[in-house]
Order: structure tokens, then C-alpha cells, then sequence
């Protein structure tokens, strides 16, 4: 719903030469309603005029695209447009080059802009269409931008350098003007096809009038000179959140990265998936890397967040986690094949009280991680908002024994448990016994095993189930009643879904 205001926005920006003659009139107040009217209207015109003049210390995403009093559409929550995005950042470096050559010539300019707050927009990775722009795109043209800045700030330095020194004699002093400089707070996902762009911006960072401040930094199939690199130009008080993922880093890897990571005060997430981690078979050497990863871990006192998905830690969770010097609150452990002795400490640890967010998809909980998964839901329950069991061969007498535990998780508000061989039945229970979990919103369960067109192999593997056929019409009757337990129940607001792209969109922060 649109208020009269935002009504008259939207009119107004549908005119971009009367916006245009109108913007010196125009009263401050009106710039950030008259900017989302014309990011979601994409008048790129009209935008990029605003951001030149904009009246505000800060252009924030976040503030002016969300739900507010004069329209209730959260344009945060929607994929960004790619045409929005880049006059924003062409906008903020017209602005720039205008006050350098301002400067230039001797004309004082008042610095009106001078952070640009880029965080927050979505980026799930899914079905980026041609008019979405993702954070990979993002940085690289933000990269850019800094560097074509950072040129002609260089060319006027040169020219200023020249007129200050006067025909005659090299001492004659100007006063060097005020300099007028924008910082861009941003998430930034680079890769070793971006990479070299983001480098060359970041080098010239600290002297830059352009500034990147990274609050999420996430690196993909990077060597380790290269994501050493980058960390080390990193803002160190701005970063949040380090993922890498996809660089084969292994302990030895790992070692050299970790302590890269002490400068970072500020960071509350570290995520470390596919590293290559496997503790089962330590030489001697490597039990020495081990301790010392953990050691580096424990440097970071901050922490709340950490994920190790798809390393093989068996055994070795206490050594890990256990001289963590405040407990966590979201604990991603995927394929991780753990023993009952590590979710025996997990259950025991600082962490488990406080714990939000708990990833457990792929380890083998229908035999012996049975009963201390159990325990560790029972010391959990006050604090889990967020639980993820997929693919852990979890069968219809597995999830009963769950149950009484899982119910007593009053605050979830997510469960995953696609990819366990669960019946009709067993689905059926699992909805009938969580209708008391008031802020369940969002389940994710698997295509029910009597809902395959042939007959699966008993246990059924994690493979057969993913590629097995499923009958649609069997399917589509068993969908449509669990729907139909939900309007009964008065739960029509919750979501069970096979969806796997719902569960993309899910983050810690967000919890």
C-alpha cells in the first residue's frame, strides 16, 4: 500500500527534466521517498541525480528500501536491480570527480555524501536473471568505480601539483583544498576471475577518495597467497563475517590463513566449508597443525558463528571447539562424520545453550549419533531457532525417538530434514506432534518413500532417494493433505515445502 506522498513521488520521478530543474527547491526531507520511488521505478535518471545531490551524510540500502510509512514494499528483500545498482555507484562517482575538479580550480564544495551503505541486498545465488545484478557483479563494478576514481584523482593531483608551484619558484604554497572522500560499506565476493580487479581497487584503498570497508568478505577457489592478500587489505574494524570456500586450503592451508584473521576485532562469523579438512588418518606433523588451528580459533574472541561443513572432524570436535573463549551461537557441522563422543562434549559445551542455528546434514544419525543427538536437542531446546538434520538416514522410528525432544524446542522456527527416508506416515506424525511450535515457519521435508514410482532399496541411501522417481500424483495427494492439516490446525502461515531453494535464503544474522 502506497501513501498520497509516495503516490506524488512516483509522478514526480516519471519526469526527469522537471526533477532535475526542481532539485535545488526540492526540501531534503523528500529525497529518501523520492529515491525509492525511482529505484523501484527504475528511473535510473532521476537516481543518479539524486545520489549527486544528495542532502545526507549517508545513502543507506538498507534504510531506504525497506518497508516504511509511505510504501510497504521491501525492496530489500527482492533481488536488486542491475540498472538501479550501477547508476547508484556512477552516481557517487560523478559526485566524486565533480569535487575533485571543484578542487581543482580552486572551488570550495561543501561535502554533503560520504558513506554509501551497499549491505544487506539479497543475494541467494539462484536464478540471477539478466535485470538482477549479484554480489559477484557488485564487487567487480564497485572495484572498477574505485579504480577509474582513483585515476582521476590521480590526474588532478598531478595538475594541482603543477599550479602550486607557481612559474618562477617552487615554493609558493597554496593551501592544499579540504579533500572530499565517500566510503562504501559492502559485502564482497570475489573469485580468481575477479580477482585481480578487487586487488588493484584495494591497494589503492588507503589514499583513495572511493574507500571499500568490507563487512562480509567471501572468497571462492583462491590460492592462499591470493585470499591472504585480500585479507590483509581488509579494513580490519569493518569485517563481520570470512568465508572461504572451495579452496582445497586443508590444515596446512588453513595454518598459513588463520592468522591472518587475529586483526579482525569485529568478527562475529567464520565459515570454512569444503577446506579439505580430514583428521581420521593425522601424521605427526599434522596433529601439530590441528592443535594450532585450533589455537587460532581460539584468538578470534569474538565469535559466534562457524561452520566446518564437509570436513571430517571425527573425534576431534573438543579439541576444536573446547578453548573457544565464548560460546556460539550458530554451529554449521555438515558431512562432517561425527562420533558419538563429539556430540557427547557438544552437549556438555558452553555452546549448546546458546545455540541458534545447528547444521547436522550428513552425518549418520539413525545408529549410534542417535541418542547423544537426542541429548544435545534436550540441552539446546531453549535457544534453537534454526535446525538442519538433512540427509542423516533418519527413518520413520529414528524421528519418533526424536519427537518428545525436538517438541520441546518452543523458539524453532526452521527444520530441514530432506533427504531422510521418511514415509506418508512418518510426515504426517512429524506435523501433527510440532503444531505446538508456534514460530515454526518453515519446514523442509523430503518426498515421502512410498511417493517413488519403484521400489527403493532398503535403507535407502541419500543417493537413491535424490535420484530416485518420484510418482507426482501420489506426491501432489500427500502435499495436499499435510496442507490441509495446516488449515485445519489453524497454521496456514507455515510453509512445508520440498523446496530446497526456500532454505538458500536462511542466515544467522537474520535469525
Amino acid at each position: 500500500m502506497h501513501s498520497l506522498v509516495f503516490l506524488c513521488a512516483q509522478k514526480a520521478v516519471s519526469h526527469h527534466s522537471t526533477v532535475r530543474g526542481a532539485l535545488e527547491f526540492i526540501p531534503k526531507e523528500l529525497y529518501p521517498v523520492l529515491f525509492k520511488a525511482a529505484f523501484m521505478d527504475k528511473r535510473t535518471l532521476v537516481l543518479q541525480d539524486l545520489v549527486q545531490t544528495w542532502p545526507f551524510p549517508v545513502l543507506s540500502f538498507q534504510k531506504l528500501l525497506r518497508k516504511c510509512q509511505h510504501c510497504d514494499r521491501a525492496l530489500l528483500q527482492e533481488k536488486p536491480n542491475k540498472l538501479c545498482v550501477q547508476t547508484v555507484i556512477l552516481g557517487v562517482v560523478a559526485y566524486l570527480n565533480e569535487a575533485l575538479d571543484d578542487q581543482l580550480h580552486s572551488q570550495s564544495r561543501r561535502q554533503r555524501l560520504q558513506v554509501l551503505d551497499m549491505t544487506g541486498l539479497q543475494d541467494d545465488g539462484i536464478d540471477q536473471g539478466p535485470e538482477s545484478m549479484s554480489l559477484w557483479s557488485r564487487t567487480v563494478t564497485l572495484a572498477k568505480a574505485c579504480i577509474d576514481v582513483s585515476k582521476h584523482q590521480s590526474k588532478c593531483a598531478k595538475r594541482t601539483s603543477k599550479r602550486r608551484k607557481g612559474p618562477y619558484s617552487s615554493s609558493v604554497a597554496l593551501p592544499p583544498p579540504r579533500p572530499v572522500s565517500v566510503e562504501v560499506h559492502v559485502d564482497l565476493f570475489v573469485n580468481s576471475t575477479s580477482y585481480g580487479v578487487l586487488k588493484d581497487a584495494l591497494q589503492n584503498n588507503a589514499n583513495s577518495v572511493l574507500r571499500l570497508k568490507c563487512r562480509d568478505f567471501r572468497a571462492e577457489e583462491l590460492p592462499i597467497a591470493s585470499t591472504v592478500g585480500l585479507l590483509e587489505f581488509l579494513d580490519p574494524t569493518g569485517v563481520r563475517q570470512v568465508d572461504l570456500r572451495f579452496n582445497n586450503l586443508g590444515l596446512s592451508g588453513l595454518r598459513v590463513i588463520l592468522p591472518h584473521m587475529a586483526k579482525f576485532t569485529n568478527l562475529l562469523s567464520l565459515k570454512l566449508p569444503y577446506s579439505n579438512i580430514d583428521v581420521r588418518r593425522l601424521s605427526a606433523g599434522m596433529e601439530g597443525s590441528l592443535h594450532y588451528f585450533a589455537t587460532q580459533l581460539s584468538r578470534l574472541s569474538r565469535l559466534k558463528e562457524l561452520n566446518l561443513g564437509s570436513s571430517r572432524l571425527s573425534g576431534k570436535l573438543k579439541q576444536l571447539l573446547g578453548d573457544l573463549q565464548g560460546p556460539l551461537e550458530s554451529l554449521e557441522l555438515a558431512f562432517c562424520y561425527l562420533l558419538p563422543n563429539d556430540l557427547a562434549y557438544l552437549s556438555q559445551s558452553l555452546h549448546t545453550p546458546t545455540l541458534k542455528k545447528l547444521d547436522l546434514s550428513g552425518n549418520n544419525l539413525s545408529d549410534s549419533l542417535l541418542q547423544p543427538f537426542q541429548r544435545l536437542l534436550e540441552e539446546a531446546s531453549s535457544s534453537l531457532l534454526h535446525l538442519d538434520i538433512m540427509e542423516c538416514r533418519l527413518m520413520d522410528i529414528h524421528l519418533e525417538s526424536l519427537l518428545p525432544a525436538l517438541c520441546r524446542c518452543s523458539r524453532l522456527r526452521y527444520l530441514g530434514v530432506f533427504g531422510n527416508p521418511l514415509s506418508t506416515r512418518g510426515l504426517k506424525n512429524l506435523l501433527q506432534r510440532t503444531m505446538g511450535l508456534l514460530y515454526l515457519q518453515l519446514v523442509i521435508y523430503p518426498y515421502p518413500v512410498d511417493c517413488y514410482s519403484e521400489n527403493l532399496p532398503w535403507p535407502p541411501t541419500s543417493s537413491n532417494l535424490l535420484n530416485g522417481s518420484v510418482d507426482e500424483e501420489k506426491f501432489s495427494r500427500v502435499s495436499a493433505e499435510l496442507q490441509q492439516m495446516l488449515l485445519t490446525a489453524s497454521r496456514a502461515n507455515a510453509v512445508w515445502t520440498t523446496n530446497l531453494c526456500r532454505h538458500n535464503t536462511l542466515d544467522y544474522f537474520n535469525l
